[in-house]
Protein backbone atom coordinates (compact mmCIF):
# COMPACT_ATOMS: atom_id res chain seq x y z
CA UNK A 1 0.00 0.00 0.00
CA UNK A 2 3.13 2.32 0.42
CA UNK A 3 4.50 1.35 -2.21
CA UNK A 4 1.77 2.32 -4.49
CA UNK A 5 0.79 5.72 -2.60
CA UNK A 6 4.41 7.00 -3.09
CA UNK A 7 3.86 5.98 -7.07
CA UNK A 8 1.16 7.85 -7.32
CA UNK A 9 2.75 10.96 -5.34
CA UNK A 10 5.80 10.96 -7.68
CA UNK A 11 3.41 11.03 -11.08
CA UNK A 12 1.64 13.42 -9.32
CA UNK A 13 4.75 15.47 -9.19
CA UNK A 14 6.02 14.80 -12.65
CA UNK A 15 2.55 15.83 -14.09
CA UNK A 16 2.80 19.01 -12.03
CA UNK A 17 6.56 19.56 -13.48
CA UNK A 18 5.68 18.98 -17.26
CA UNK A 19 2.58 21.53 -16.66
CA UNK A 20 4.92 24.58 -15.30
CA UNK A 21 7.79 23.68 -17.93
CA UNK A 22 4.73 24.04 -21.30
CA UNK A 23 3.09 26.97 -19.49
CA UNK A 24 6.98 28.90 -19.36
CA UNK A 25 7.30 27.02 -22.76
CA UNK A 26 4.47 28.89 -24.15
CA UNK A 27 5.26 32.36 -22.26
CA UNK A 28 8.50 32.35 -23.64
CA UNK A 29 6.56 31.78 -27.28
CA UNK A 30 4.19 34.52 -27.09
CA UNK A 31 7.10 36.73 -25.61
CA UNK A 32 8.87 36.00 -28.45
CA UNK A 33 6.09 36.62 -30.61
CA UNK A 34 5.39 40.30 -29.44
CA UNK A 35 9.12 41.27 -29.55
CA UNK A 36 9.67 40.32 -32.70
CA UNK A 37 6.24 42.07 -34.12
CA UNK A 38 7.77 45.28 -32.33
CA UNK A 39 10.88 45.03 -34.26
CA UNK A 40 12.72 43.94 -31.48
CA UNK A 41 14.77 40.87 -32.14
CA UNK A 42 17.33 40.09 -30.03
CA UNK A 43 14.17 39.97 -27.22
CA UNK A 44 12.77 37.88 -29.25
CA UNK A 45 15.69 35.79 -30.26
CA UNK A 46 16.35 35.21 -26.58
CA UNK A 47 12.73 34.08 -26.06
CA UNK A 48 12.86 31.67 -28.23
CA UNK A 49 15.99 30.40 -27.19
CA UNK A 50 14.24 29.89 -23.82
CA UNK A 51 11.72 27.48 -25.73
CA UNK A 52 14.08 25.67 -27.99
CA UNK A 53 15.96 24.88 -24.93
CA UNK A 54 12.30 23.95 -22.77
CA UNK A 55 11.24 21.95 -26.13
CA UNK A 56 13.97 20.91 -28.59
CA UNK A 57 11.50 18.57 -30.85
CA UNK A 58 9.24 21.04 -31.39
CA UNK A 59 9.75 22.16 -35.28
CA UNK A 60 7.64 25.04 -34.99
CA UNK A 61 9.16 26.55 -32.44
CA UNK A 62 12.76 26.03 -34.18
CA UNK A 63 11.36 27.31 -36.94
CA UNK A 64 10.18 30.46 -35.49
CA UNK A 65 13.67 31.00 -33.82
CA UNK A 66 14.92 30.32 -37.64
CA UNK A 67 12.87 33.49 -38.80
CA UNK A 68 14.42 35.57 -36.65
CA UNK A 69 17.72 34.57 -37.20
CA UNK A 70 16.88 35.32 -40.86
CA UNK A 71 15.25 39.11 -39.91
CA UNK A 72 18.91 39.40 -37.94
CA UNK A 73 20.52 38.62 -41.32
CA UNK A 74 22.23 35.46 -39.27
CA UNK A 75 21.85 33.09 -42.30
CA UNK A 76 24.24 30.34 -41.44
CA UNK A 77 22.07 29.96 -37.94
CA UNK A 78 18.80 30.21 -39.44
CA UNK A 79 19.53 27.16 -42.08
CA UNK A 80 20.37 25.10 -38.95
CA UNK A 81 17.39 25.69 -37.43
CA UNK A 82 15.37 24.78 -40.73
CA UNK A 83 17.47 21.68 -40.98
CA UNK A 84 16.47 20.57 -37.60
CA UNK A 85 12.58 21.48 -38.25
CA UNK A 86 13.01 19.49 -41.46
CA UNK A 87 14.46 16.51 -39.62
CA UNK A 88 11.96 16.82 -37.32
CA UNK A 89 8.93 16.88 -40.00
CA UNK A 90 10.15 16.72 -43.62
CA UNK A 91 6.59 17.47 -45.22
CA UNK A 92 6.39 21.37 -43.80
CA UNK A 93 6.84 23.16 -47.21
CA UNK A 94 7.14 26.48 -45.13
CA UNK A 95 11.03 25.67 -43.91
CA UNK A 96 11.58 23.92 -47.53
CA UNK A 97 10.85 26.87 -49.02
CA UNK A 98 12.68 29.52 -46.79
CA UNK A 99 15.62 26.76 -46.48
CA UNK A 100 15.30 26.75 -50.82
CA UNK A 101 15.33 31.16 -50.79
CA UNK A 102 18.22 30.94 -48.34
CA UNK A 103 20.64 28.92 -50.45
CA UNK A 104 19.79 30.80 -53.50
CA UNK A 105 20.63 33.99 -52.05
CA UNK A 106 23.83 32.49 -51.03
CA UNK A 107 24.41 31.43 -54.47
CA UNK A 108 24.33 27.73 -53.89
CA UNK A 109 22.18 27.37 -57.15
CA UNK A 110 22.33 23.26 -56.77
CA UNK A 111 21.02 22.75 -53.47
CA UNK A 112 18.40 25.63 -53.62
CA UNK A 113 17.15 24.24 -56.90
CA UNK A 114 16.73 20.60 -54.94
CA UNK A 115 14.55 22.19 -52.38
CA UNK A 116 11.93 23.70 -54.49
CA UNK A 117 11.41 20.35 -56.99
CA UNK A 118 10.89 18.87 -53.39
CA UNK A 119 8.03 21.14 -52.70
CA UNK A 120 7.06 21.16 -56.54
CA UNK A 121 6.78 17.00 -55.87
CA UNK A 122 4.25 17.83 -52.99
CA UNK A 123 2.68 21.04 -54.26
CA UNK A 124 3.43 21.22 -58.49
CA UNK A 125 1.71 24.55 -58.71
CA UNK A 126 2.97 26.26 -56.13
CA UNK A 127 3.69 29.81 -56.97
CA UNK A 128 6.80 30.70 -54.22
CA UNK A 129 8.82 27.67 -55.47
CA UNK A 130 7.86 28.56 -59.19
CA UNK A 131 9.47 32.11 -59.06
CA UNK A 132 11.86 31.26 -57.26
CA UNK A 133 13.44 28.86 -59.74
CA UNK A 134 12.49 31.43 -62.44
CA UNK A 135 15.42 33.53 -61.10
CA UNK A 136 17.84 30.80 -60.56
CA UNK A 137 18.07 29.09 -63.54
CA UNK A 138 19.24 32.00 -65.62
CA UNK A 139 21.45 32.81 -62.82
CA UNK A 140 23.21 29.46 -63.01
CA UNK A 141 23.57 29.81 -66.30
CA UNK A 142 25.43 33.28 -65.85
CA UNK A 143 27.62 32.40 -63.23
CA UNK A 144 29.68 30.43 -66.11
CA UNK A 145 30.05 33.48 -68.39
CA UNK A 146 31.98 35.23 -65.40
CA UNK A 147 35.47 33.10 -65.86
CA UNK A 148 35.31 33.34 -69.76
CA UNK A 149 35.01 36.94 -69.56
CA UNK A 150 37.94 37.63 -66.49
CA UNK A 151 39.54 34.97 -69.66
CA UNK A 152 39.31 37.57 -72.08
CA UNK A 153 40.00 40.44 -70.06
CA UNK A 154 37.08 41.78 -70.09
CA UNK A 155 36.90 43.36 -66.61
CA UNK A 156 34.06 45.32 -67.06
CA UNK A 157 32.01 43.25 -68.73
CA UNK A 158 32.57 40.85 -65.58
CA UNK A 159 31.73 42.90 -62.95
CA UNK A 160 28.45 44.11 -64.80
CA UNK A 161 27.84 40.28 -64.79
CA UNK A 162 28.65 39.65 -60.88
CA UNK A 163 26.66 42.45 -60.28
CA UNK A 164 23.65 41.34 -61.79
CA UNK A 165 24.14 38.27 -60.14
CA UNK A 166 24.08 39.80 -56.37
CA UNK A 167 20.73 41.57 -57.26
CA UNK A 168 19.50 37.77 -56.87
CA UNK A 169 22.39 36.35 -54.38
CA UNK A 170 22.90 39.22 -52.21
CA UNK A 171 24.18 36.85 -49.13
CA UNK A 172 27.12 35.31 -51.49
CA UNK A 173 30.27 36.13 -50.43
CA UNK A 174 32.02 33.82 -53.24
CA UNK A 175 30.22 36.33 -55.48
CA UNK A 176 31.72 39.52 -53.73
CA UNK A 177 35.23 37.98 -53.23
CA UNK A 178 35.13 37.65 -57.10
CA UNK A 179 33.96 40.87 -57.37
CA UNK A 180 36.25 42.00 -55.35
CA UNK A 181 39.69 40.62 -57.22
CA UNK A 182 38.04 42.07 -60.33
CA UNK A 183 37.93 45.50 -59.11
CA UNK A 184 41.71 45.18 -57.70
CA UNK A 185 42.51 44.25 -61.52
CA UNK A 186 40.81 47.67 -62.64
CA UNK A 187 42.78 49.60 -60.08
CA UNK A 188 39.65 50.09 -58.04
CA UNK A 189 41.03 49.33 -54.68
CA UNK A 190 37.77 51.69 -52.64
CA UNK A 191 35.12 49.01 -54.29
CA UNK A 192 37.00 46.15 -53.93
CA UNK A 193 37.58 46.77 -50.30
CA UNK A 194 33.56 47.41 -50.13
CA UNK A 195 33.11 44.11 -51.32
CA UNK A 196 35.88 42.34 -48.86
CA UNK A 197 33.97 44.08 -46.17
CA UNK A 198 30.97 43.06 -46.81
CA UNK A 199 32.02 39.24 -46.56
CA UNK A 200 33.60 39.98 -43.09
CA UNK A 201 29.40 40.28 -42.50
CA UNK A 202 28.15 37.80 -44.13
CA UNK A 203 31.05 35.43 -42.59
CA UNK A 204 31.07 34.85 -39.28
CA UNK A 205 34.42 33.23 -38.70
CA UNK A 206 36.34 35.39 -42.24
CA UNK A 207 39.70 35.77 -41.14
CA UNK A 208 40.85 35.56 -44.62
CA UNK A 209 38.50 38.40 -45.40
CA UNK A 210 39.69 40.69 -42.57
CA UNK A 211 43.14 39.97 -43.78
CA UNK A 212 42.46 41.09 -47.18
CA UNK A 213 40.61 44.58 -45.70
CA UNK A 214 43.72 45.26 -44.06
CA UNK A 215 46.37 44.37 -46.45
CA UNK A 216 44.31 46.58 -48.85
CA UNK A 217 43.58 49.40 -46.45
CA UNK A 218 47.58 49.43 -45.49
CA UNK A 219 48.07 49.55 -49.51
CA UNK A 220 45.94 52.67 -49.79
CA UNK A 221 48.12 54.10 -47.16
CA UNK A 222 45.71 54.02 -44.90
CA UNK A 223 47.26 52.52 -41.80
CA UNK A 224 45.31 53.37 -38.48
CA UNK A 225 42.12 51.52 -40.51
CA UNK A 226 44.28 48.54 -41.70
CA UNK A 227 45.08 48.36 -38.04
CA UNK A 228 41.79 48.14 -36.78
CA UNK A 229 40.80 45.32 -39.52
CA UNK A 230 44.01 42.95 -39.34
CA UNK A 231 42.88 43.30 -34.90
CA UNK A 232 39.68 41.66 -35.76
CA UNK A 233 41.27 39.04 -37.86
CA UNK A 234 43.41 38.18 -34.29
CA UNK A 235 39.90 38.73 -32.07
CA UNK A 236 38.90 35.60 -34.18
CA UNK A 237 42.32 33.85 -34.53
CA UNK A 238 45.41 35.07 -32.31
CA UNK A 239 48.03 32.76 -33.82
CA UNK A 240 47.06 33.45 -37.14
CA UNK A 241 49.91 32.81 -39.85
CA UNK A 242 49.70 36.05 -41.99
CA UNK A 243 47.55 38.08 -39.46
CA UNK A 244 49.93 38.26 -36.84
CA UNK A 245 52.96 39.42 -38.55
CA UNK A 246 51.35 41.77 -40.61
CA UNK A 247 49.74 42.77 -37.54
CA UNK A 248 53.48 43.51 -35.54
CA UNK A 249 54.66 45.64 -38.80
CA UNK A 250 51.85 47.57 -38.77
CA UNK A 251 51.34 48.42 -35.44
CA UNK A 252 55.49 49.59 -35.78
CA UNK A 253 54.51 51.90 -38.46
CA UNK A 254 51.26 53.06 -37.62
CA UNK A 255 53.22 54.52 -33.76
CA UNK A 256 55.78 55.61 -36.15
CA UNK A 257 53.49 57.98 -38.43
CA UNK A 258 51.51 58.90 -35.35
CA UNK A 259 54.53 59.90 -33.49
CA UNK A 260 55.81 61.90 -36.33
CA UNK A 261 52.31 63.47 -36.77
CA UNK A 262 52.11 65.08 -33.28
CA UNK A 263 55.87 66.05 -33.26
CA UNK A 264 54.57 68.13 -36.54
CA UNK A 265 51.03 69.54 -35.38
CA UNK A 266 51.15 69.27 -31.74
CA UNK A 267 54.33 70.28 -30.33
CA UNK A 268 56.13 71.65 -33.05
CA UNK A 269 58.70 69.18 -32.34
CA UNK A 270 60.42 69.02 -35.81
CA UNK A 271 63.39 67.26 -35.12
CA UNK A 272 61.30 64.50 -33.91
CA UNK A 273 58.88 64.51 -36.83
CA UNK A 274 62.18 63.69 -39.28
CA UNK A 275 63.32 60.85 -37.50
CA UNK A 276 60.55 59.23 -37.24
CA UNK A 277 59.43 60.13 -40.77
CA UNK A 278 62.79 59.27 -42.23
CA UNK A 279 62.00 55.71 -39.76
CA UNK A 280 58.95 54.50 -41.72
CA UNK A 281 60.63 55.16 -44.50
CA UNK A 282 63.16 52.08 -43.74
CA UNK A 283 60.92 50.06 -42.45
CA UNK A 284 58.55 50.28 -45.50
CA UNK A 285 60.34 50.30 -48.34
CA UNK A 286 57.85 49.15 -51.12
CA UNK A 287 54.12 50.94 -50.32
CA UNK A 288 54.05 53.79 -51.65
CA UNK A 289 51.16 55.03 -50.17
CA UNK A 290 52.63 54.31 -47.20
CA UNK A 291 55.36 56.62 -48.28
CA UNK A 292 54.04 59.10 -49.34
CA UNK A 293 52.76 60.08 -45.94
CA UNK A 294 56.36 59.75 -44.66
CA UNK A 295 57.88 62.13 -47.24
CA UNK A 296 54.61 64.28 -47.06
CA UNK A 297 55.58 64.94 -43.20
CA UNK A 298 59.60 65.41 -44.23
CA UNK A 299 58.46 67.88 -46.43
CA UNK A 300 56.75 70.10 -43.81
CA UNK A 301 58.63 68.95 -40.74
CA UNK A 302 62.09 69.93 -42.63
CA UNK A 303 60.25 73.56 -43.31
CA UNK A 304 59.62 73.71 -40.41
CA UNK A 305 63.78 73.50 -39.59
CA UNK A 306 64.52 75.75 -42.25
CA UNK A 307 66.64 73.23 -44.11
CA UNK A 308 64.46 74.40 -47.43
CA UNK A 309 66.68 71.47 -50.07
CA UNK A 310 65.42 68.65 -47.79
CA UNK A 311 61.88 69.89 -47.74
CA UNK A 312 62.20 70.48 -51.52
CA UNK A 313 63.32 67.21 -52.25
CA UNK A 314 60.88 65.17 -50.02
CA UNK A 315 57.72 67.43 -51.51
CA UNK A 316 58.76 66.24 -54.72
CA UNK A 317 59.02 62.73 -53.69
CA UNK A 318 55.72 62.61 -52.02
CA UNK A 319 54.28 64.61 -55.50
CA UNK A 320 55.81 61.76 -57.60
CA UNK A 321 53.75 59.26 -56.10
CA UNK A 322 50.28 61.70 -55.63
CA UNK A 323 49.03 64.78 -56.64
CA UNK A 324 47.53 66.91 -53.92
CA UNK A 325 46.27 70.13 -54.26
CA UNK A 326 47.81 70.48 -50.34
CA UNK A 327 51.28 68.61 -50.78
CA UNK A 328 52.00 70.62 -54.24
CA UNK A 329 51.34 74.06 -51.52
CA UNK A 330 53.61 72.68 -49.62
CA UNK A 331 55.90 72.30 -51.83
CA UNK A 332 55.40 75.52 -52.85
CA UNK A 333 55.97 77.01 -49.11
CA UNK A 334 58.96 75.38 -49.15
CA UNK A 335 60.20 76.61 -52.62
CA UNK A 336 58.89 80.21 -51.29
CA UNK A 337 60.89 79.55 -47.99
CA UNK A 338 64.12 78.86 -50.33
CA UNK A 339 63.48 82.14 -52.16
CA UNK A 340 62.40 79.87 -55.38
CA UNK A 341 59.84 82.75 -56.27
CA UNK A 342 59.51 81.01 -60.10
CA UNK A 343 58.74 77.47 -58.54
CA UNK A 344 56.98 78.30 -55.96
CA UNK A 345 54.43 80.41 -58.54
CA UNK A 346 54.48 77.43 -60.82
CA UNK A 347 53.33 75.08 -58.07
CA UNK A 348 50.41 77.08 -56.57
CA UNK A 349 49.10 77.52 -59.76
CA UNK A 350 49.34 74.27 -60.55
CA UNK A 351 47.07 72.74 -57.18
CA UNK A 352 44.58 75.54 -58.35
CA UNK A 353 44.59 74.05 -61.76
CA UNK A 354 43.29 70.90 -59.80
CA UNK A 355 41.01 72.97 -57.40
CA UNK A 356 40.22 76.26 -58.64
CA UNK A 357 38.77 77.17 -55.43
CA UNK A 358 41.39 76.13 -53.45
CA UNK A 359 42.37 78.95 -51.01
CA UNK A 360 45.29 78.21 -49.49
CA UNK A 361 46.47 78.45 -53.25
CA UNK A 362 45.23 81.54 -53.61
CA UNK A 363 46.56 82.98 -50.89
CA UNK A 364 49.83 81.27 -51.54
CA UNK A 365 49.96 82.62 -55.35
CA UNK A 366 49.20 85.95 -54.21
CA UNK A 367 52.14 85.72 -51.35
CA UNK A 368 54.59 83.86 -53.69
CA UNK A 369 53.75 87.30 -56.02
CA UNK A 370 54.45 89.70 -54.07
CA UNK A 371 57.07 88.35 -52.31
CA UNK A 372 58.65 87.99 -55.76
CA UNK A 373 57.76 91.55 -56.37
CA UNK A 374 60.15 92.59 -52.80
CA UNK A 375 62.57 90.37 -53.61
CA UNK A 376 63.75 93.11 -56.23
CA UNK A 377 63.63 95.68 -53.52
CA UNK A 378 64.95 95.30 -49.47
CA UNK A 379 64.56 91.89 -47.93
CA UNK A 380 64.51 92.74 -44.28
CA UNK A 381 65.63 89.51 -43.56
CA UNK A 382 68.31 89.06 -45.66
CA UNK A 383 69.62 92.90 -44.23
CA UNK A 384 70.01 91.69 -40.97
CA UNK A 385 71.23 87.93 -41.92
CA UNK A 386 68.09 85.83 -40.07
CA UNK A 387 66.19 83.19 -41.10
CA UNK A 388 62.31 84.00 -41.96
CA UNK A 389 61.62 81.71 -38.79
CA UNK A 390 64.18 84.00 -36.30
CA UNK A 391 62.90 84.83 -32.80
CA UNK A 392 62.51 88.44 -31.88
CA UNK A 393 65.50 87.90 -29.53
CA UNK A 394 67.04 86.77 -32.23
CA UNK A 395 66.51 89.64 -34.42
CA UNK A 396 67.35 92.23 -32.26
CA UNK A 397 70.55 90.60 -31.60
CA UNK A 398 71.34 90.71 -35.57
CA UNK A 399 70.21 94.65 -35.46
CA UNK A 400 72.87 95.48 -32.85
CA UNK A 401 75.65 93.76 -34.45
CA UNK A 402 74.86 94.73 -37.92
CA UNK A 403 74.41 98.65 -36.20
CA UNK A 404 77.34 98.46 -34.75
CA UNK A 405 79.67 97.64 -37.84
CA UNK A 406 77.43 99.83 -40.09
CA UNK A 407 77.12 103.10 -37.74
CA UNK A 408 78.56 105.88 -40.13
CA UNK A 409 80.59 107.10 -37.31
CA UNK A 410 82.91 104.15 -37.95
CA UNK A 411 83.90 105.74 -41.37
CA UNK A 412 85.71 108.83 -42.93
CA UNK A 413 83.77 111.18 -45.33
CA UNK A 414 83.58 109.81 -48.78
CA UNK A 415 81.52 106.73 -50.53
CA UNK A 416 82.41 104.65 -47.73
CA UNK A 417 80.33 106.60 -45.69
CA UNK A 418 77.33 107.14 -47.79
CA UNK A 419 77.62 103.48 -48.19
CA UNK A 420 77.16 103.25 -44.87
CA UNK A 421 74.92 105.69 -44.40
CA UNK A 422 72.42 103.78 -46.72
CA UNK A 423 73.38 100.35 -45.25
CA UNK A 424 72.67 102.04 -41.64
CA UNK A 425 69.15 102.84 -42.80
CA UNK A 426 68.19 99.01 -43.87
CA UNK A 427 69.08 98.02 -41.13
CA UNK A 428 67.34 100.19 -39.13
CA UNK A 429 64.12 99.66 -41.05
CA UNK A 430 64.70 96.02 -40.75
CA UNK A 431 64.58 96.64 -37.30
CA UNK A 432 61.70 97.97 -37.08
CA UNK A 433 59.36 95.46 -39.37
CA UNK A 434 60.73 92.48 -37.96
CA UNK A 435 60.50 93.42 -34.44
CA UNK A 436 56.73 94.64 -34.66
CA UNK A 437 54.49 91.46 -35.06
CA UNK A 438 51.75 93.33 -37.04
CA UNK A 439 54.74 94.72 -39.55
CA UNK A 440 56.42 91.67 -39.82
CA UNK A 441 53.27 90.02 -40.33
CA UNK A 442 52.26 92.23 -43.50
CA UNK A 443 55.97 91.35 -44.82
CA UNK A 444 55.57 87.83 -44.72
CA UNK A 445 52.49 88.37 -46.49
CA UNK A 446 54.83 89.69 -49.43
CA UNK A 447 53.63 93.81 -48.42
CA UNK A 448 56.36 96.25 -47.48
CA UNK A 449 54.92 98.20 -44.46
CA UNK A 450 57.48 100.74 -45.14
CA UNK A 451 57.32 100.99 -48.90
CA UNK A 452 55.69 104.76 -49.66
CA UNK A 453 53.73 103.43 -52.17
CA UNK A 454 51.98 101.32 -49.79
CA UNK A 455 50.93 104.55 -47.91
CA UNK A 456 50.63 102.74 -44.73
CA UNK A 457 54.59 103.78 -43.86
CA UNK A 458 55.51 105.51 -40.51
CA UNK A 459 55.97 109.27 -41.07
CA UNK A 460 58.74 110.66 -38.99
CA UNK A 461 60.98 106.82 -39.14
CA UNK A 462 64.52 107.95 -37.41
CA UNK A 463 67.17 105.44 -37.50
CA UNK A 464 69.34 106.46 -35.31
CA UNK A 465 67.22 107.21 -32.62
CA UNK A 466 66.45 103.50 -33.09
CA UNK A 467 69.59 102.65 -32.53
CA UNK A 468 70.19 104.78 -29.32
CA UNK A 469 67.11 103.04 -28.21
CA UNK A 470 68.57 100.00 -27.75
CA UNK A 471 71.89 100.98 -26.78
CA UNK A 472 72.08 104.13 -25.17
CA UNK A 473 74.94 104.91 -27.79
CA UNK A 474 77.14 108.22 -26.58
CA UNK A 475 77.97 108.73 -31.11
CA UNK A 476 76.64 112.37 -31.15
CA UNK A 477 76.12 112.11 -35.21
CA UNK A 478 75.42 114.60 -37.47
CA UNK A 479 73.95 112.90 -40.64
CA UNK A 480 73.39 115.14 -43.42
CA UNK A 481 71.61 113.92 -46.26
CA UNK A 482 72.70 115.33 -49.80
Amino acid sequence: MYVLLLAAVLHFALDVVGSVSQLEINKHLELGREFLAKGQLQDALSHYHAAVDGDPNNYLTHYKRGTVYLALGKAKFALHDLDKVLELNAGFIPARLQRGNILLKQANFDEAEANFMDVLSVEPNNRDALNALDKLYPAKEDMKYIDMLVHNNDHTAAVHQITRLIEICPWSSHLRERRAEIYLLLGDYMSAISDIRSTTKLLSDNTEGFFKLSMWLYRLGQVEEALKEIRECLKLDPDHKECFPFYKKIRKISKLLQDAEKASEDTKDYETCVESARRVLIQEPDEQNVRFTAFHLLCKCYIGISETTDAINNCQQALKIRKEPGVICDSAEAYLAGEMFDDAIREFKEALEIDPNFQRAKQGLQKAQQRQKMSESRDYYKILGVPRTAKKKDIIKAYRKAAQKWHPDNFQEGDEKKRAQKKFIDIAAAKEVLTDDEKRAKFDQGEDPLDPESGRHQQGFNPFQEFHHFHGSPFQFKFHFN
